[in-house]
């Protein structure tokens, strides 16, 4: 018997939601404004749960965290460049940030002990507007483990 399309909306994502939000520093606040065709993106390292193996089996071993990277594709033709890289002239370590994404069924996700960790400020040739700045935090995780 042939299945029937449920017809489950697919939802919808809309390019300028996305954003990098740091509190403590509301201009160094990225929205998609100031941001190159790739926007940003985060990505995780690390495992979620260490499985230690045992005679018989695992032990599993949740972290309390684990490490993100922000990569944000900042437009070097406008101000929001320039106060970055003099955050990072500064200080490159900017506490906490944000990043929203591009629907809004997604949850922000926050991050603590974020660092610039990266820039690139791209070619000076007119080919390409795009200032590579990477941020680095940690994203805590299973958060269950601090109910004792």
């Amino acid at each position: 018997m042939p299945t029937q399309n449920p017809g489950i909306a697919r939802g919808v994502l809309n390019r300028v939601k996305c954003s990098v939000v740091v509190p403590s520093s509301p201009s160094l606040n990225i929205i998609s404004a100031n941001m190159g065709r790739s926007l940003a993106r985060i990505a995780f390292e690390g495992q979620l749960v260490n499985q230690i193996p045992t005679g018989t089996g695992l032990v599993n071993s949740p972290e309390p965290f684990v490490i993100a990277t922000i990569t944000i594709a900042l437009l070097r033709t406008q101000a929001i460049a320039a106060a970055w890289f003099s955050q990072i002239l500064l200080d490159s370590n900017v506490e906490d940030a944000t990043i929203y994404s591009d629907t809004s069924t997604f949850p922000p996700i926050a991050l603590q002990s974020v660092v610039a960790s990266h820039m690139d400020p791209g070619p000076f040739d007119g080919t390409s507007p795009d200032f590579q700045l990477v941020l680095r935090g940690a994203l805590p995780i299973n958060n269950r483990l601090w109910t004792f």
